[in-house]
């Protein structure tokens, strides 16, 4: 039995678990600094993805970023970073604690619903988090989230049934390395590339059905058609048995769940903020206030399903559909100007 812990990783919380965890590990692997919005973007984070199912509990899921975010934002900074996933739950325990004997903190992923130290409720797959150390003979990893700088005390069983859980989707105990520390693309280069696969992704609606296993009877589109089908699909989610547990949980996926406020896109607004400060891939100011203004209409989606699922359902409806309309034009026409320009 054994007991280590890696003593020199410096984890500073932030309001997004990817962007932050990878914010700490670019700093730690290759010595940048970024800003957690810089991160996020240059990840083309910003993203809308719509998933039905019967096989899961919420039955519809609503997320504001993509699932190649860490991924992504290594190819844009051209970093020696790659993740894989690992089915078998007792070696991907034991692939990872070597990384980490060898003093080499590293990404996983996991639903938060079963991480010990984390308030959770409701399952949220695919939050990401670093292993940092552990302890054998106590059966304890320590784990670094955004949410202290301190490192997190999470029993074993609690860590596998996250990174591998059985009633829900998982990303089947997905972890991620950086084989090197230099950063090969510099940061014109990389907004623009960043910016542009972002706005195409949106425009495009990839990801969507590409994203689902082959036989699996689940319905999922993303991007601005995702956005279609939610404001033709919502009053029905609403009517429906379920309709105010489905409305309070994706009011959480919209404000609540580690986004930083309006589905992620008051972080993009900053990260364009940024670009356009910098001069980089061609953001403009109006480019700017129109991710603000997106951010600000999520906000009020959120609001509107909120009071839906306090029971105030009158007219909720109608203003819900709306408001989902609001936000699908506003995105539609600032991802079109923005993959015509970066």
């Amino acid at each position: 039995m054994q007991s280590f812990r890696i003593d020199n990783y410096r984890n500073v919380p932030g309001q997004h678990c990817g962007s932050t965890a990878m914010r700490n590990l670019i700093r730690h692997y290759c010595g940048v600094e970024l800003t957690e919005a810089a991160v996020f973007g240059l990840g083309s984070g910003l993203h809308f993805m719509l998933i039905e199912s019967q096989m899961y509990d919420p039955g519809v899921l609503m997320f504001g970023r993509g699932a190649s975010m860490e991924v992504d934002l290594a190819d844009a900074l051209g970093l020696d970073y790659t993740e894989q996933m690992e089915i078998d739950d007792e070696k991907a325990w034991l692939v990872v604690r070597e990384e980490v004997l060898a003093g080499r903190p590293t990404m996983l992923s996991g639903d938060a619903l079963y991480l010990d130290y984390r308030d959770f409720k409701v399952h949220f797959p695919s939050h990401r988090f670093v292993l940092v150390g552990f302890d054998d003979a106590a059966r304890i990893a320590l784990i670094a989230d955004r949410i202290d700088e301190a490192a997190q005390p999470c029993a074993y069983d609690a860590l596998a049934a996250s990174r591998n859980p059985k009633d829900f989707i998982s990303t089947y105990n997905l972890w991620g390395k950086f084989h090197g520390d230099r950063v090969a693309r510099a940061l014109p280069e990389a907004y623009s590339l960043a910016i542009r696969r972002a706005a195409e992704r949106m425009i495009e609606d990839d990801g969507g059905a590409a994203a689902v296993p082959e036989g699996m009877p689940i319905s999922a589109t993303a991007g601005i058609g995702g956005l279609s089908r939610l404001a033709e699909r919502l009053p029905g989610f609403l009517a429906g048995p379920t309709g105010e547990k489905l409305a309070r949980y994706a009011a959480g996926c919209i404000e609540s769940f580690g986004t930083g406020g309006g589905n992620f896109r008051l972080m993009y607004s900053a990260f364009l903020r940024e670009a356009c400060e910098q001069g980089y891939g061609r953001v403009q100011a109006a480019d700017v206030e129109a991710m603000s203004e997106s951010a600000r209409l999520w906000t009020a989606l959120a609001e509107q399903l909120r009071v839906f699922a306090g029971g105030e359902t009158a007219g909720v409806s109608d203003a819900v559909v709306a408001t989902v309309r609001a936000i699908r034009d506003t995105e539609a026409r600032l991802f079109e100007r923005l993959a015509s320009v970066s």
